[in-house]
């Protein structure tokens, strides 16, 4: 990315510092505003400072054809978000994005997987080897505590009380919270820890041995492996649908909820700050529901 101008490197500053925001959420910000701040000088001969209602409608109608609605809406939450933060440092009186519209969206339901077909991932890695094992621990981790990838990669040994079955997470805004897993994920976790050690054996540059989930050279996992090697088992599974890290916490509050869960439970495990956000999983489970009704009563 090219050099910020002072306004995006303070709100740089702030995504980091005050949000906790993670690396590939402040980077978005920034790919956002910088567009923004280029069609604001170059079309409006504008700064940000005096960007308007009417300058800012009229950037997402340049999007209009070729960015989807739901890319549209994210620009102006980065856009949103960045004039918020100008009014609470008294460099604006007040938001000139506050009253712009976003893009109807199509309302998507969270993908999720069959109980069977989740085992079915979760019994894939091999366990005769220690990234098998580590990758069958991160997968019952994913569905056994519904935790972000990202918040399963920033796991650190510490922060795992085995014992008591339950792993301290830094979830969205630096907000930790405590997060109980099954007596299977638990066990799978213990197996990988007793041979966790063979991947530090041999020094490289990078080494992280704080890092609960290791690479094959003992650096920090990151997300983009870890999706990685979910899609390599969901290809050996021939699966007929696309699984990504995300679906396995989807799959965890949905079938939780179908088990007899309350949401508000399943809101503090999740991390949600509204419930409103959680609430999307009782939609899910009505349409399941719904097929149930669809195929068995003698009326539908």
């Amino acid at each position: 990315m090219s050099t910020l101008s002072p306004l995006l490197e303070q709100f740089k500053v702030h995504l980091e510092g005050e949000k906790g925001a993670s690396p590939h959420t402040v980077r978005n910000y920034l790919i956002d505003l910088v567009d923004y701040e280029r069609y604001l000088v170059e079309r409006m001969k504008l700064s940000l400072l005096a960007g308007t209602h009417a300058a800012i409608r009229g950037y997402l109608g340049t999007l209009a054809v070729d960015h989807a609605p739901t890319s549209r809406a994210r620009r102006l939450a980065s856009i949103k978000s960045f004039y918020k933060y100008l009014v609470r440092q008294k460099l604006l009186s007040a938001s000139p994005a506050k009253l712009v519209k976003s893009p109807k969206l199509p309302k998507s339901l969270p993908k999720v997987l069959p109980v069977e077909e989740v085992f079915a991932i979760l019994d894939m890695p091999d366990v005769k080897t220690v990234l098998g094992l580590r990758d069958k621990a991160i997968l019952e981790m994913l569905y056994g505590g519904g935790l972000r990838i990202s918040e399963l990669c920033g796991l650190d040994l510490l922060g795992v009380e085995r014992s008591s079955r339950i792993v301290r997470v830094m979830g969205k805004g630096s907000k930790e919270r405590l997060v109980p897993l099954n007596a299977k994920a638990i066990q799978s976790l213990e197996a990988y820890l007793a041979r966790r050690g063979e991947l530090l054996a041999t020094v490289h540059d990078g080494q992280d041995p704080d890092a609960l989930f290791l690479n094959f050279r003992g650096g920090r996992l990151t997300p983009r492996s870890i999706a990685r090697h979910l899609d390599a088992y969901v290809l050996k599974l021939a699966l007929a649908r696309k699984v990504s890290p995300h679906a396995m916490r989807h799959s965890f509050a949905t079938h939780l909820l179908g088990g007899g869960a309350d949401i508000r439970s399943i809101q503090e495990l999740l991390g949600h700050a509204s419930l409103s956000t959680t609430q999307k999983y009782t939609h899910v489970t009505f349409e399941q529901l719904q097929e149930v009704y669809d195929a068995a009563h003698p009326r539908a």
